[in-house]
């Protein structure tokens, strides 16, 4: 079994998650959301995030708006919708509850 697949997988699982969580924060450009995952070890390429923003967006967790930008083309920021924001809340409590399951479980005995 590799175990570096495995931790790929739980980084995948909750990596929506993440996204929401620093879109609750504040309204974020796209290599914003990047930087802010690194730094965070939850490693992420743009080939992997923009299929889901436009996912959440599709399911209207998010909106984004057009800004100019100094430094090149207009770019693309993201926001949480109302509805995101109950589903990030939503998430909250999910992830707590699992985090408690776990950690249940996983007591040295």
């Amino acid at each position: 079994m590799n175990v570096e697949n495995i931790k790929a997988q739980m980084r995948k699982g909750v990596l929506e998650y993440c996204i929401l969580s620093i879109l609750a924060n504040n309204d974020a450009y796209a290599s914003d959301i990047i930087n802010t995952l690194k730094e965070a070890k939850m490693i992420v390429v743009e080939g992997t995030l923009y299929p889901l923003l436009t996912r959440l967006k599709n399911a209207k967790l998010l909106s984004y708006r057009w800004e100019e930008s100094t430094q090149g083309p207009p770019r693309k920021y993201y926001a949480l919708t109302d509805e995101g924001k109950s589903f990030l809340n939503e998430m909250d409590t999910s992830w707590k509850e699992l985090v408690n399951a776990v950690e249940l479980i996983h007591q040295p005995k």
